[in-house]
């Protein structure tokens, strides 16, 4: 804590004075972020950090697994935050980020480790399903290590299928007035992996090269669909 507190006096002596006048003018016309990232609750792992945003640019929601629970369960903190973040505030990009080395992800995988924590495995319930694809779908020749990256990859792809599931994030992909993204930050080379949607992969992301989209809204009703 004593090192939490200097900070805190740092940043108000050394940091905060020089952007005074941005601070002024966001309590003054309040937030409009460029996005949503639900991401992992990890230490290690800091939204901000990683696009390198300023305040007032990022809207975060973090929890333990980046875990996006389907609509038709408990309303809780995550719910409510995607529900602000689409209606209130208008946000047009929704990124789900994973991780390497998540420590949900190997708790999921090896359930023994959750024992004591009955909260937190009854939260990963909403990752099962990536465990499922990894079990059936995968080699059984992975490594541990790798196997647990496979599920933690593959639980960026559960939890996007889970954001489509909330009324306001489906109404506005059916409006194609918001596009989803999957990423997954790797804690070691500071890399980061974007899912492509259309190719039906994930691939590392490089500056200058267009952004990959997980799932773009369609701006079109079924019913106008199904009548041409």
């Amino acid at each position: 804590m004593p090192d939490l507190l200097k900070g805190i006096s740092s940043f108000r002596g050394g940091v905060f004075p020089h952007h005074a006048s941005l601070y002024a003018r966001l309590a003054r016309e309040g937030q409009k972020p460029q996005a949503l990232m639900i991401s992992c609750a990890d230490s290690r792992v800091m939204p901000e950090t990683i696009t390198q945003s300023g305040p007032g640019e990022l809207f975060v929601c973090r929890n333990a697994g980046n875990i996006v629970p389907p609509f038709s369960t408990a309303n809780g903190g995550v719910s409510s935050a995607i529900e602000y973040a689409v209606v209130a505030l208008g946000v047009r990009d929704i990124v789900v980020c994973g991780h390497s080395d998540c420590g949900a992800m190997k708790g999921l995988c090896c359930p023994d480790l959750l024992e004591p924590m009955p909260n937190v495995a009854a939260w990963l319930r909403h990752a099962h399903a990536a465990r499922s694809v990894v079990a059936e779908a995968y080699p059984e020749t992975l490594s541990e290590k790798d196997r647990i990256r496979a599920v933690a990859l593959e639980n960026v792809l559960t939890q996007l299928d889970h954001l489509r599931t909330h009324p306001s994030v489906a109404a506005r992909l059916a409006a194609g007035e918001i596009t989803l993204h999957g990423w997954f930050f790797d804690i070691e080379t500071g890399g980061v992996l974007a899912y492509d949607g259309a190719a039906q992969a994930f691939t590392e992301l490089r500056e200058g090269e267009a952004l990959p989209v997980a799932v773009t809204g369609r701006g079109r009703s079924a019913l106008a669909f199904a009548a041409e």
